[in-house]
């Protein structure tokens, strides 16, 4: 099976209400952070990868990460049209000791090509969306990782406060995928 990552074009630009950098961002505590963006690629069989790129700024604003500010554009080229979700965070966990963060949040817009991620009820603004990052690093050929979208009652989860508080991740980084860009995870 493939594995490396492709390119494509380039990143979604910073997400919403973020340009003025994370400070911009804070209005008291910062207990953790995840923030970053680059391109991947999405393998879906051995012949076939979809590239990816997202963006992602998510700060937790109490010590148990289960509120937190921030917002992520992920763009999915599948097969010609783009699968393009953009989301406010509303959670944040994070694993300092392996470099991992799990991010939670609503949908805000969906400007989505492809079906049926354009007319599916839980892919639509006001419903729970989820994804994970790893920061694997910094130099060289240091990747971090990223999965694509997660929608309620995927794996079962409903929630992404229910995604945020199981924080589940799949032995040998599974299902995530290399980002050519910069993943940063902090405490």
């Amino acid at each position: 099976m493939i594995l490396a990552g492709t390119a494509c074009a380039e990143a979604p630009s910073a997400p919403d209400g973020m340009e003025g950098g994370l400070t911009a961002a804070l209005d008291g505590g910062q207990y953790g952070k995840a923030t970053g963006g680059g391109q991947y690629g999405l393998v879906l069989s051995e012949t076939e990868v979809l590239d990816g790129r997202f963006s992602m700024s998510a700060i937790q604003t109490n010590p148990d990460g289960s509120t937190a500010k921030g917002n992520f554009h992920h763009v999915l080229d599948f097969r010609g049209q783009d699968i393009d979700i953009k989301g406010r965070v509303t959670c944040l966990t994070i694993d300092a000791e392996n470099g991992r963060a799990w991010i939670g949040g609503v949908i805000t817009q969906n400007n989505s090509e492809a079906e049926p991620w354009a007319s599916r009820d839980i892919n639509q603004p006001g419903r729970d969306v989820w994804f994970r990052v790893l920061d694997a690093g910094q130099g060289g050929d240091v990747h971090g990782r990223t999965t694509f979208l997660g929608f309620e009652g995927g794996a079962g989860i409903i929630t992404s406060a229910e995604y945020c508080d199981e924080a589940i991740w799949a032995d040998d980084n599974a299902r995530t995928w290399a980002v050519s860009g910069n993943v940063q995870v902090h405490p």
